[in-house]
């Protein structure tokens, strides 16, 4: 069944808030998110920023143990106005090079114009030496989604951990199937956080905010138990680490995708060591925020 839902209020925790529509596994929600600053489709403040999120969605018959798995099937920027950051996280760059940085004076946002018909991005007002930038190609992403923590924790949307949340990954694309541990009832499914586009790690502490169209489906795997969120498109399979520092968000994601390869294909950990040892691909989402988070992922190719 498809259900199309119109948001009336936002949540900038993840938790187990009042759900705002039950659903079945197998459904399909359409909907939409406001922007990390809480701006609707016609650019207007509705709610607070903080990445404010839809929902959460009760899927019938999840309960902790289960796993809940969330097809991206459309993602689209829903007006013609986006903004970003203006400077480098301090964290990223090195102590001495991050004090000269102007972070007084800057302005609090550049906005980008964007061109849903054609899919691309400019600059409104370009930086001295990016007058002759050209139009950058969209890749709408989800920024911050996942479920309900575990004992009645509502946590900030300025983080993640094992139950998604703002893990910033540029991989969360139309056509991905990502899947999470089910801590509570339900589920509670959270999503929002739109990105037209993004670079790895979020380094300037946004992606092009803009409010978003959504379309998913969400599917109840019983009794199958992971302990951090993994993911799937055409060309690999993925496990999500969101910890700090980037080294336990590194082990977190290695020991996921490992696991991955014990439950789903068979693998012990001796093959999966040697097919990792030559294999594995890391990829950089949120290093801006509390949390880091690094996805670990296979070619499937590699696993026929």
């Amino acid at each position: 069944m498809r259900h199309e839902f119109e948001p009336t209020h936002f949540h900038v925790t993840m938790g187990s808030h009042e759900p705002v529509l039950r659903v079945a596994s197998g459904d399909t929600i359409a909907t939409w998110c406001v922007d990390a600053g809480g701006h609707d489709r016609s650019f207007e403040q509705i709610t607070e920023g903080g990445n404010p999120q839809t929902g959460p969605f009760y899927v019938e018959g999840a309960k902790p143990g289960d796993t809940l798995a969330v097809r991206l099937d459309r993602l689209s920027p829903n007006r013609h106005r986006g903004f970003t950051g203006t400077l480098v996280a301090p964290n990223v760059v090195d102590p001495w090079f991050a004090s000269a940085l102007p972070y007084d004076t800057a302005p609090d946002v550049d906005y980008w114009t964007l061109d849903l018909e054609r899919g691309t991005a400019r600059l409104e007002s370009p930086p001295p030496g990016l007058e002759s930038l050209p139009e950058l190609p969209l890749d709408p992403m989800l920024g911050c989604f996942g479920v309900a923590p575990p004992r009645g924790q509502a946590i900030s949307c300025a983080t993640s951990g094992h139950y998604g949340g703002n893990m910033d990954y540029n991989g969360f694309r139309e056509g991905v199937t990502v899947y999470f541990p089910v801590f509570v009832e339900g589920a509670l499914l959270h999503v929002g956080d739109g990105h037209a586009l993004q670079g790895d790690g979020e380094i300037v502490g946004t992606g092009i905010e803009v409010s978003f169209d959504v379309e998913l489906t969400v599917r109840v795997l019983a009794g199958k138990e992971i302990s951090w969120p993994r993911a799937e498109d055409e060309q690999y399979v993925m496990a999500v680490g969101n910890a700090r520092p980037l080294d336990e968000a590194v082990q977190h994601a290695t020991t996921e995708l490992i696991r991955l390869l014990e439950q789903d294909y068979g693998l012990d950990t001796r093959a999966s060591s040697v097919l990792l040892g030559q294999c594995i691909r890391y990829d950089i989402g949120n290093v801006y925020d509390p949390a880091y988070t690094v996805v670990a992922k296979l070619e499937k190719r590699l696993l026929a």
